[in-house]
């Protein structure tokens, strides 16, 4: 049975002016008809999304330039799958991050991770060599990773119970973005006075907005009225309590879950790191060939965030989930066996999958789980999500090997995701419309 805890009753739905519109909706006609928000939680929403625009841009880099940086590196091609699983493992100490979110808050975690991220993408520009390069991805992705997860978190936190799926869709949906940039600067990396080095150094400009964003940030009142009523221990114990209640209170869910992280991501992380230099190699695009899709074929494609997320508040998290987590891996195989006009539509219909499936499989990391180890969980789910991700990349390095092409290994490893709707369908609660609180009772 739950324990008597705080009351967070009247924090399922943020009373205030819902009428308000922020100026910046203009900008962004992908989100569609937005649902009626207090004006705290439009501040919410922008600054979340403005932070992980910054983290998509600095995370999309190594992807889109790696035929240019692999050239000038001298990275073996034999050996690109495994320095990119070790880059992805930089995901792993980002964990630390989420127990420290879950003790001193979300937002002033928050915060630190995006500068630390954005100074050291800003280094990478500087660096001479393929191992001071992957060392300094390495540590971009723990800080990246730490700061984007815990944008979500605060949305979760934040938007009442029907409209979470929309704003956890929407945030992913903004942040995609910051892609967007990174894609239409790319479009120059043949003419820029650095090249590739020069995409790395735009990423030092959020630092400007640093200060302003960490006075305007709102700390989530979930977190702040658990910190006012929990029991005060050690600052060790209260580290390590958050690791403790999620490996007690839902053991079966996160089993669930984290399985399901583990393949989605095994299957997917070889062809989304490998789209950019697929399309230059195996078909002869430009670089700027590549930044028109992606800036007007992924503009189209974002929209499957704030559509996945509204659809799941209205037909439930697993049906939505089922059906897009099916989809996308077969778009993913038909788009690296296929050739000539075929290539963008097909490319389209697979970002829009994708993106649509990982909005509803980060709603639920984000629902099934209580307040009190919220971020922990996330950052836990995150660890099996680079773990997967590594594993895929290293299985397509060895199957590169044995069948001397990068496109039918990632096929063949793409195939291992048709497992996940099952898994969903058997052990996942459905959670939409309900309160975080009636979803996962503190125990």
């Amino acid at each position: 049975m739950p324990e008597s805890g705080p009351n967070f009753n009247g924090l399922n739905t943020i009373k205030g002016d819902r009428s308000y519109r922020p100026g910046w909706l203009i900008f962004a006609p992908f989100l569609g008809q937005p649902p009626a928000l207090a004006r705290r939680q439009w501040t919410v929403v922008g600054l979340t999304a403005l932070i992980v625009i910054f983290i998509q841009y600095d995370l999309g880099l190594f992807s889109l330039a790696l035929k240019q940086i692999q050239a000038e590196l001298s990275i073996p091609e034999g050996r690109i799958g495994e320095l990119i699983a070790l880059v992805r493992l930089g995901a792993l100490p980002a964990f630390f991050f989420t127990l420290l979110a879950d003790h001193f808050g979300r937002s002033r975690v928050m915060i630190l991770t995006i500068l630390t991220s954005t100074i050291l993408t800003g280094a990478t520009a500087f660096a001479p060599d393929a191992r001071t390069f992957i060392a300094l991805q390495f540590l971009v992705q723990i800080f990246a990773v730490a700061g984007s997860l815990l944008a979500f978190v605060m949305i979760a936190e934040e938007l009442d119970p029907e409209v979470r799926g929309w704003g956890i869709g929407a945030l992913a949906a903004l942040g995609a973005c910051g892609y967007g940039l990174a894609l239409a600067l790319f479009a120059f990396v043949d003419v820029l006075p650095m090249g590739w080095r020069s995409l790395f150094l735009v990423g030092l400009a959020p630092l400007v907005l640093i200060r302003w964003l960490s006075r305007n940030m709102p700390e989530s009142k979930r977190f702040e009225l658990f910190h006012k009523t929990r029991t005060p221990t050690g600052v060790f114990r209260s580290l390590l309590q958050p690791l403790n209640n999620l490996l007690r209170m839902y053991p079966g869910r996160f089993i669930a879950l984290g399985t399901v992280i583990l393949l989605v991501n095994f299957a997917i992380s070889s062809p989304s790191f490998f789209g950019p230099k697929y399309l230059q190699e195996a078909h002869g695009w430009a670089p700027w060939h590549v930044s028109v899709l992606g800036y007007f074929g992924g503009f189209i494609g974002i929209f499957g965030s704030a559509f996945a997320g509204r659809l799941s508040d209205r037909l439930g998290r697993k049906r939505v989930a089922v059906f897009f987590l099916s989809a996308h891996p077969l778009f993913i195989i038909a788009f690296y066996l296929t050739f000539g006009w075929f290539l963008p539509p097909l490319w389209i219909i697979m970002v829009f999958t994708g993106i649509a499936a990982g909005v509803v499989l980060g709603t639920f990391g984000n629902e099934l789980f209580p307040t009190s180890y919220r971020s922990t969980s996330s950052g836990a789910g995150m660890v099996l999500g680079a773990v997967g991700g590594a594993l895929g990349l290293a299985a397509e390095s060895f199957l590169y090997k044995l069948v001397g092409s990068h496109w039918i290994s990632i096929s063949l490893i793409s195939v291992t995701a048709l497992v996940t709707p099952f898994i969903i369908a058997a052990f996942f609660p459905e959670t939409s419309k309900q309160s975080l609180e009636d979803i996962a009772p503190e125990r």
